[in-house]
């Protein structure tokens, strides 16, 4: 089930749910004010660190070391 971030038209509150593939959209409301005036947000990627490390979990591409020749 995917997660996505939404904006309340009525209070501006931004949130994340959950929302079942068989529910729609519209039946998604703010959780501070209860408002169904909900609109679907672009959410950013986020990739998790992994457990005990400072680099991107699987091993994903943060840039270019300065041994490479770039800066």
């Amino acid at each position: 089930m995917p997660i996505y971030e939404f904006k309340c038209k009525e209070c501006g509150n931004i949130f994340e749910t959950i929302v079942p593939s068989s529910d729609g959209v519209e039946d998604v409301y703010c959780t501070k004010c209860g408002s169904y005036h909900v609109k679907k947000e672009m959410s950013t990627f986020s990739r998790g660190l992994s457990s005990g490390s400072d680099k991107p979990a699987g091993g994903a591409f943060t840039g270019c070391s300065s041994k490479s020749g770039f800066s």
